[in-house]
């Protein structure tokens, strides 16, 4: 339970592997013909013959008791097939006397017939003649000579190409592995980027700096070295840079700060080498170093002047304090982190500019969304704006994430266009998570729920600088059992020390109505992320805004920022950490006193509004109106402001 408090350079590596792949297969495929005719070649030679003079092959031949049961004659050769065996057992060559005739081989029984012939054939051997078409045995021996050594060779080739690729991969290792945006790859402009109109001012003059050089040259004013885009994440730093670009038509060199770190020292500083020097040669161009801060710690905070990221800090600071005037290249790079950053980069020189990449305001998440809405089917009364209003302090990437989610949602109830209810579960599944339906809860767990969400809505509802009650639902979604929101009615930039103790009363609306109706011993784990928020707020205000009592006007640095005391290891002293805890502990018992007045003064409401969450679990704005109407604040309650 939550009280809502208002993210292929295909081509040569896909070549590469397909090209490995074949020469696999070419490589298996000798090794399984070599293989074969090896095998083969052992059958062939497997029949062992015994070779016999010629002489007396016919000694032997014109013995009708003799042990030769048929001769066949190929060419100049005799295969002699002994009685009683299937194969050829013998050989032997002719000679130089003439046919087999008058080697006296034949007794002559072809000029015999009938049984003269059957006779004389069993008792003298049988000659049949074939012809000399022995080719596969020549085709064999060649094949067996040849093949090996073109299979060795292409074995050598393929050792020889694999130690190559090694080589050469390892020679590339201090390259730079930026992704270069150029004029073939789609252009971005500033009309792309909705909002931020601000940044887009600033980042104006840098289009002009590299369109008209000369026009600033002739001043004597000098074109910045760099830009520094900060803000949060998701807020579209990445697009801004390539804007910029786009709108000055110059190469884009994109790569992440931490790219440029490996375990082997002086790796980075090699690739930042590389890098600039890519930039240089295609000037004028623009590199950009995404989430800067992975490479550019402060070197103070970290220490280890030996450290490959100091190494390559150090490289980026020699660059960019190397830069020709008329260079043509600007470093642009991007961090939600400033305060990280080391001061050498900072000064003037390096990053000249500093630009703020702000959370959308209203108007400008109502122009962002009209861009993510852009081509999808919407129905025609879709209000975008209303849900601009809702989506205070939600970034550009957020907003997309909402837009494509209403698109899914739509596609999934089978709609054909995006209807308001598909906007309203998109926002709220972003925001807090998907509904979980498949939960079931008991009527005791049911009837918690609804007293802690109403809880919530009626302290929200009664105090003076809280936000207005949205809607308030018992469904579980995300990791909450039930989820009440407050929308601002505009956005702010401040907030006051009596907002923020509102929001704090608020928070602990939901403990305390669990102990108002159950008893203060039956509490239950479904405040746990309203307490954790309540503390961190609180220490929030006491830490970075200066608005405790006994430290009023007293802000203490992180501990992000480096800076420590020897004996607590935190940046303030036990003395001052006593006195924190102290003051945060005061306004958590304070926001809880404060709801519960309030709740105590409006029992008859809280009934009310939990009864009715049990019967319809989601109440919108409109419906909790009249029932909430009737709530009132405690004199008690307004003296603590």
């Amino acid at each position: 339970m939550a009280e809502k408090m208002t993210k292929k350079p295909a081509g040569r590596p896909g070549n590469m592997n397909k090209s490995n792949t074949i020469r696999s297969v070419l490589f298996t495929f000798i090794l399984i013909c070599f293989g074969a005719l090896l095998i083969a070649n052992m059958n062939y030679g497997g029949i062992q013959k015994t070779e016999v003079p010629i002489s007396e092959v016919i000694q032997r031949a014109n013995d009708p008791n003799g042990n030769i049961a048929k001769i066949t004659v190929t060419g100049e050769t005799l295969d002699i097939t002994l009685k009683g065996n299937d194969k050829a057992t013998e050989t032997s060559r002719k000679d130089s006397s003439g046919t087999l005739y008058d080697q006296g081989l034949v007794n002559y029984c072809d000029s015999l017939a009938g049984e003269e012939l059957v006779e004389c054939q069993e008792k003298y051997p049988v000659i049949e003649y074939k012809e000399d078409t022995n080719t596969w045995g020549i085709v064999l021996d060649v094949a067996l000579t040849v093949l090996p050594i073109i299979a060795i060779v292409i074995f050598f080739s393929w050792m020889m190409r694999q130690a190559s690729a090694a080589n050469n991969q390892s020679m590339s290792f201090g390259k730079a592995k930026a992704r270069l945006y150029g004029p073939d790859k789609k252009k971005v402009t500033f009309k792309d980027v909705a909002g931020n109109e601000s940044a887009k001012q600033d980042l104006t003059e840098i289009v002009d700096f590299l369109k008209s050089p000369k026009k600033y040259e002739k001043l004597g004013a000098k074109i910045p070295r760099g830009v520094l885009l900060a803000g949060e994440p998701g807020t579209g730093k990445t697009l801004m840079a390539r804007a910029v670009a786009g709108e000055a038509d110059v190469p884009f060199f994109s790569i992440s700060g931490s790219e440029f770190a490996e375990m082997f020292v002086g790796v980075g500083a090699s690739r930042v080498r590389d890098l600039f020097s890519k930039a240089k040669k295609n000037a004028p161009s623009i590199i950009f170093i995404d989430e800067i801060d992975a490479v550019a710690h402060k070197r103070d905070a970290r220490g280890g002047a030996g450290r490959e990221d100091e190494q390559t800090l150090n490289q980026i600071l020699v660059e960019m304090d190397g830069f020709d005037n008329d260079s043509g290249v600007i470093v642009m790079a991007a961090t939600n982190r400033v305060d990280m950053l080391d001061k050498a980069l900072l000064r003037p020189g390096r990053f000249d500019r500093h630009v703020n990449v702000a959370l959308p305001e209203r108007k400008d998440r109502l122009e962002i969304l009209k861009v993510h809405f852009k081509g999808k089917p919407v129905e025609e009364n879709v209000d975008l704006e209303a849900l601009a209003k809702k989506t205070a302090g939600s970034s550009g990437a957020d907003l997309a994430n909402i837009a494509n989610e209403a698109a899914i949602t739509a596609a999934r109830e089978g709609h054909k266009a995006i209807s308001n209810k598909d906007l309203t579960e998109a926002f709220e599944r972003v925001a807090i998570g998907p509904e979980r339906k498949s939960k079931v809860m008991n009527d005791k767990e049911r009837k918690i729920t609804a007293y802690h969400e109403a809880g919530h809505a009626i302290v929200g509802h009664v105090l003076p600088d809280s936000d207005p009650v949205h809607k308030v639902t018992i469904i579980p979604r995300g990791q909450t059992g039930g989820v009440t929101w407050f929308l601002p009615p505009e956005d702010r930039s401040y907030k006051s020390i009596y907002e923020l103790k509102d929001i704090l009363a608020r928070a602990m609306g939901g403990r305390v109505a669990e102990k108002l109706i159950f008893g203060k011993d039956a509490v239950t784990t479904g405040a746990s992320s309203d307490l954790k928020n309540v503390a961190e707020l609180a220490k929030s205000m006491i830490i970075e805004e200066g608005m405790g009592d006994g430290t009023r006007n007293l802000v203490f640095p992180s501990e992000a920022a480096g800076y420590y005391t020897i004996s607590t290891g935190k940046p303030y002293s036990e003395k001052t950490a006593e006195i924190i805890d102290a003051e945060i502990k005061k306004l958590s018992d304070e926001a809880a006193k404060r709801a519960e007045e309030v709740l105590k003064a409006n029992k008859s409401v809280l009934d009310k509004l939990a009864e009715e969450l049990l019967t319809h679990e989601t109440l919108e704005e409109t419906e909790l109106g009249p029932i909430l109407k009737d709530a009132k604040i405690p004199e008690i309650v307004k003296l603590h402001k």
